[in-house]
């Protein structure tokens, strides 16, 4: 008797509902049906995991990150790991996706106090956001967009950053900026969109690559 491979179904089915909301010309409307149909299920989507990400907490812990009061907000921050994470360091955490179930599981399962999370849309972003963070984290949210749309929302997130204030972007990366893209995302960013984060009022501090995080199709 065969059995399925949950991880190879999660896949397709993030596949088929990204493809389904692209057609109608909804870059992020496939979030919400597919925490909403992963939460049905018991289970979560398939990029979640339970701790912080590792490159996050590398970088934190190079930092000597220390939030005592600061502001933080996390783009795109699904069931609220790297939120709680940062909320542990001492921030004053906004979380926020655009997936009103995700916001709701990660209200749920908060431990922090100092951690909130709100429904938002980078595209829609409420006016007392921008300027308001001491540091923003995205991390996987823009690859997750279409191509026509990145440097949209690669803007909106440099606007919650307040002057003085830190951006940290970790995305998949695409160093043949003419190779053929995948039909589903994520898509990786190339160097030219990777370098919109550090526009002024940005400056670019620092890019990292990754060449040997996880094995995969692609470097950090």
């Amino acid at each position: 008797m065969a059995e399925r491979d949950e991880a190879a179904f999660e896949r397709l089915s993030a596949d088929r509902l990204a493809a389904d909301a692209l057609a109608a010309g909804d870059p992020t409307g496939w979030f919400e049906p597919l925490y909403a149909n992963a939460d049905a299920a018991g289970a979560a989507p398939p990029w979640h995991i339970d701790e912080a990400r590792p490159l996050l907490v590398d970088w934190a812990t190079e930092q000597d990150l220390r939030g005592d009061g600061k502001t933080a907000a996390v783009v795109g921050a699904g069931l609220g790991s790297d939120a709680e994470y940062l909320a542990d360091l001492g921030f004053d955490t906004l979380g926020f996706d655009v997936s009103p179930t995700a916001v709701r599981l990660a209200n749920e399962r908060s431990t922090h106090a100092n951690a909130r999370y709100e429904v938002g849309d980078l595209f829609a972003l409420p006016p007392q956001w921008r300027g308001a963070f001491d540091l923003v984290v995205e991390i996987w949210t823009v690859q997750a967009l279409p191509l026509d749309v990145r440097a949209a929302s690669i803007e909106a997130i440099t606007s919650l950053v307040k002057p003085g204030g830190r951006l940290l972007a970790i995305a998949w990366a695409r160093t043949d900026e003419d190779a053929p893209l995948r039909a589903d995302p994520p898509w990786p960013l190339t160097r030219t969109e990777f370098d919109l984060f550090g526009a002024p009022p940005l400056k670019t501090v620092k890019i990292h690559p990754v060449e040997d995080f996880l094995r995969g199709e692609f470097a950090r």
